[in-house]
């Protein structure tokens, strides 16, 4: 006897959890527009009915992304290019994104004004209103498939979504950046929601979608990148108040990519990097005319950043050459050592421990402004109609020494030695079998690696006007520093180029905007990277390699194949009695 099995095809998805999440959306998004809370000593101002407050909008955004995708799961026209891999997943972690978002907002009125009665009705509206989509998109059966292949468009629109996708991240980190230190309930709501919305956006195929559009027109992206990135300051009403932590980022973010070189692509452990940085910036500050500066010499910049540049290399290799004949964990703590010396080192240069060229702890202090043409960076300029102040000015400085390092980082990496260096960090002895001097290839990642530090260094020196030791630990509450450095590449993505750069923003961004939170900051980042290298070890933005290393079984279907019953599987016949039986 033969029995008919009926199945259920698995991407069906009832319309009615998808109505539901819908509803529940417009009514989180309605509700933003309601006051939250009666009284203004909340940051923020969530009394006012008709115009959603900063944290009210946050909330919107979520829902309105939420419907989105409902709709689009719906196969409403014109949606469906939201979820090329399926819409459970990406509705689940966005609508869950948003549903935590309005309950931090409500849990944080009632904690900072101290009584449930402090919330208006508007607030219990968004919170039921947000969890109806979460509840419900749970439920939802998983849909998830293997993206049809997308419809070529045509080159012009190919541009439009480029520049949108741009004009959009832009928006996104501004925001992020210019929330008021005496609103830290903003930036963490900003966190959590930009947190799922990146997830969901990765787990909805369009991420992939879109690397298609920018890998076939990559100067295109390329150009589109640098516009935004120059036009930062350009739209900062603030003026130079949140500046600053731009090129503090970009400077942390250049010197991460060179460790990056050593960490991400030779597999070098190297728990001293910040000592390299250290190294251009005291060199930048001896030269630059500092009137504490142990030598009567002023020299340009692009003067004082290639000196910068060369000590940082005859230290990496003066370093290098002794040590990189280590392996693993000999090789981290000859580096953390390394490290430490340079920083007692240069704490007693101070004409009583040792001969008189850095000042001790008090450091170097008073160097001068940079001055190119006439054009002095610590005074504000008018540019398009626009002031720039001292901060602006280093930091369109900072995009050019950032793009230059990117661009040493990828023909580097992309080079005949930069394949020696990923033979390296797979498998050492094999490579070295194959013919590849191992030591020489490490140390000239090693050198390369410390002159690019050497370079941000320079430009750190001047931003900062003055240089000390403190400023080049291992770990402290103040990065860059050593720990901070290599979090920020193994939290971004060892071996690429954008890893770094968004772990860097999120490494320094962080301690910036919650500085309540400053005493814990370590414990913080601790639990975040154990997190990390459970849920997705290979970074938020990973090298292909290593994704396809750490998740070669992920290619299974997550639902097992329907099995027989127990009574079926004992009675079964064999394969080869089945055979049998038929012949």
């Amino acid at each position: 006897m033969t029995d008919t099995l009926t199945k259920t095809p698995a991407t069906t998805t009832p319309k009615g959890l998808l109505w539901t999440i819908a509803a529940g959306s417009a009514a989180a998004a309605a509700s933003t527009f309601l006051a939250w809370t009666w009284t203004t000593l909340f940051p923020g101002n969530l009394t006012v009915y008709g115009y959603p407050a900063p944290l009210q909008m946050l909330t919107l955004v979520g829902a309105v992304l939420t419907g989105a995708l409902a709709l689009s799961a719906l196969g409403v026209k014109g949606l469906g290019w939201l979820t090329p891999t399926g819409a459970r997943r990406p509705l689940w972690i966005m609508a869950l994104g948003t549903f935590a978002t309005t309950l931090f907002t409500a849990l944080s009125i009632i904690v900072e004004l101290g009584a449930l009665v402090d919330l208006e009705p508007g607030a219990g509206v968004a919170v039921l209103a947000a969890a109806v989509p979460a509840i419900a998109a749970y439920k939802l059966p998983d849909d998830t498939r293997k993206a049809a292949p997308a419809k070529q468009l045509s080159s012009w629109a190919e541009i439009l979504i480029i520049i949108a996708v741009f004009a959009l991240g832009l928006y996104v980190v501004t925001f992020g950046i210019d929330t008021e230190d005496s609103e830290p309930q903003l930036f963490i709501a900003y966190l959590i929601l930009v947190g799922f919305s990146a997830t969901a956006l990765v787990k909805s195929g369009l991420s992939a979608r879109l690397t298609q559009i920018t890998a076939r027109n990559r100067q295109v992206t390329v150009t589109a990148s640098l516009f935004a990135a120059i036009a930062f300051p350009f739209i900062q009403q603030s003026g130079d108040t949140y500046t600053l932590i731009a090129v503090n980022i970009l400077i942390f973010a250049t010197v991460a990519l060179g460790l990056n070189i050593v960490v991400g692509l030779a597999g070098l452990l190297d728990l001293g990097y910040v000592a390299f940085l250290g190294v251009g910036a005291y060199t930048a500050a001896l030269v630059s005319g500092a009137t504490s500066s142990a030598f009567d010499v002023q020299f340009p910049f692009w003067a004082a950043a290639l000196t910068g540049m060369a000590a940082s290399l005859i230290f990496g290799v003066v370093i290098g050459a002794p040590t990189l004949r280590l392996r693993g964990d000999y090789l981290a703590i000859v580096t953390l050592g390394f490290g430490e010396i340079f920083r007692i080192a240069m704490g007693n240069l101070d004409g009583t421990s040792g001969p008189q060229i850095t000042n001790g702890p008090n450091g170097i202090p008073n160097i001068p402004q940079l001055e190119f043409f006439g054009y002095n960076f610590g005074e504000s300029h008018t540019v398009l109609g626009i002031e720039l102040g001292a901060y602006a000015n280093y930091y369109l400085l900072m995009i050019l020494v950032m793009a230059l390092v990117i661009i040493v980082f990828a023909r580097a990496g992309n080079s005949r030695i930069g394949r020696a260096w990923v033979a390296i960090r797979e498998d050492e002895t094999a490579a070295t079998a194959m013919g590849i001097n191992g030591f020489r290839v490490k140390l000239v990642a090693f050198a390369l690696g410390a002159a690019l530090a050497g370079l941000a260094g320079t430009v750190q020196a001047h931003v900062n006007t003055t240089v000390v030791p403190e400023n080049y630990v291992f770990a402290g509450p103040v990065p860059p520093n050593s720990a901070f450095l290599l979090a920020a590449v193994i939290l971004g993505g060892m071996g690429t180029i954008s890893g770094p750069i968004v772990g860097s923003a999120l490494l320094f961004l962080i301690p910036a905007k919650l500085q309540f939170l400053q005493d814990y900051q370590l414990l913080g980042f601790g639990i975040a990277l154990i997190v990390l290298m459970r849920v997705r070890p290979e970074g938020l933005i990973a090298n292909k390699r290593a994704q396809l290393e750490f998740h070669e079984n992920d290619d299974q279907p997550d639902v097992p194949e329907p099995r027989q019953s127990a009574e079926a599987e004992t009675d079964a016949p064999s394969d080869a009695g089945a055979a049998k039986a038929g012949a």
